[in-house]
């Protein structure tokens, strides 16, 4: 018996819409990951992006567990000396929703060029409307 490896010609990808409505973001950018890499399906192959396309709605309303609206952090520098910025997570919800939700999902993905084009499948609203509606998504339960 010979280990089945998907080919990319084999893979039939789905597009799937999930609203972050009162979602824990923990909980939803796992389950996001969970499908991005394709593990809910049997002909899952660890090398390969089999994975479908997922659409996030509503990102503004995810809700965070915990005293971590105030204490956690994300970073970014400026590659110069002394440019390191910080903001809390509720700033970051209140200025770019999106990207807390997107590096919750991206952290949860390989780290490497296998991720990063897993990381392209994912598509991040505010708001309930989302221009593909063309691709016919099937809604995802959180």
């Amino acid at each position: 018996m010979r280990t089945y490896s998907v080919k990319p010609g084999d893979i039939k990808r789905e597009w799937w819409v999930v609203s972050a409505d009162g979602a824990v973001l923990g909980r939803l950018a796992a389950r996001v990951a969970y499908i991005l890499r394709g593990k809910h399906r049997p002909q899952f192959t660890p090398h390969a992006d089999c994975g479908d396309h997922v659409i996030i709605t509503d990102c503004e309303k995810v809700r965070l567990t915990g005293n971590k609206m105030r204490d956690k952090l994300y970073y970014s520098h400026s590659r110069y000396p002394g440019h390191l910025k910080s903001a809390n997570a509720a700033m970051m919800l209140s200025k770019h929703p999106e990207k807390v939700v997107t590096r919750a999902v991206c952290g949860m993905l390989p780290h490497n060029r296998l991720g990063r084009q897993m990381a392209r499948k994912l598509k991040v609203y505010v708001g309930p409307e989302h221009p593909h509606e063309a691709q016919k998504p099937k809604p995802l339960e959180v």
